[in-house]
């Protein structure tokens, strides 16, 4: 892993992403207090991700040459890389919550270069990123404060599951609280689509089907899902379809013609070309790989 981001401006919004699986590994958490002139330890290629969230006063923090003042409500995500460190001693009374957890796959960018990034040929090929802001204030962050709070009381060295999910929904607060900025009318309206697709995948869609039911131009509509997600309407159903078949390959013991019909195909050897053209092997070659 390497910085690809360092930071000349104290006002671009980051956003450091996790790409899964794996998922985060919690390793410990706390809560401290500082007094006045005390100071947060600078540290350098920690191995950890350190999460920061004050819960009164004021917390000095830099990060490779960027620096940050972070007040009530404010989280902060420090890198397991480069050098973190206290610019300037407290000047009241601060107490704060702290999180470290370990992931191998990770990368910050500008929010604005993320919403931007190019996307996979299918948008059924990309495994989730957990998207956090650097710097974030939360609107509500009593919630958060209770999840760190139920942290510190489990048993040290044990409770495993119950430390992961609190340590993933905190991450989910953060996660919420990204600037929308990719909820453009374009972005918006090709995850109408995507929805009325997913809803409907079982009957005949075209592009003049989703023009009549969402009232926007075909034309609009596949340049707005070719923003979004790399692909055309049609494209995006039939990669649903796929999908979906797959699922119903490994769980039931349908027949190919019948799971065919399930998920939207007339004709039986169309949905087994489509399928081989896309996973590489026939449905009931599928089938084998996973059911012996």
């Amino acid at each position: 892993m390497t910085l690809k981001n360092e930071v000349n401006s104290l006002n671009e919004e980051l956003i450091v992403a996790l790409q899964t699986p794996p998922l985060p590994y919690y390793w410990e958490s706390g809560r401290s207090t500082f007094r006045v002139g005390d100071r947060h330890p600078n540290r350098r290629n920690f191995g950890l991700f350190d999460v920061l969230l004050v819960v009164d006063g004021e917390l000095h923090i830099g990060e490779n040459g960027t620096e940050w003042t972070l007040g009530i409500g404010d989280a902060l995500v420090l890198l397991p890389e480069g050098e973190h460190y206290s610019f300037k001693p407290c000047e009241q009374e601060t107490t704060f919550y702290w999180v470290h957890f370990e992931h191998g796959n990770w990368h910050q960018s500008p929010l604005i270069e993320e919403s931007e990034a190019v996307l996979p040929l299918s948008p059924f090929d990309k495994p989730k990123s957990i998207r956090i802001p650097k710097k974030s204030t939360l609107l509500s962050p009593q919630l958060a404060f209770d999840l760190m709070q139920q942290l510190l009381e489990l048993p040290v060295g044990d409770s495993f599951w119950e430390k992961q999910q609190l340590l993933f929904r905190f991450l989910a607060i953060l996660e919420n609280g990204i600037p929308d900025m990719a909820k453009t009318p374009a972005s918006r309206l090709a995850e109408k689509v995507a929805v009325f697709i997913q809803q409907h995948y079982q009957e005949e869609i075209t592009n003049e089907t989703l023009s009549s039911a969402l009232h926007f131009h075909p034309s609009y509509i596949v340049r707005c899902m070719k923003i979004k997600y790399g692909v055309t309407p049609v494209h995006y159903l039939l990669q649903f379809r796929i999908e979906r078949a797959k699922q119903l390959l490994v769980s039931t013991e349908w027949s190919i013609d019948r799971i065919a019909a399930e998920v939207g195909f007339q004709y039986s050897p169309y949905f087994s070309t489509c399928f081989k053209r896309s996973v590489g092997i026939s449905p009931l070659q599928f089938r084998k790989k996973y059911l012996h």
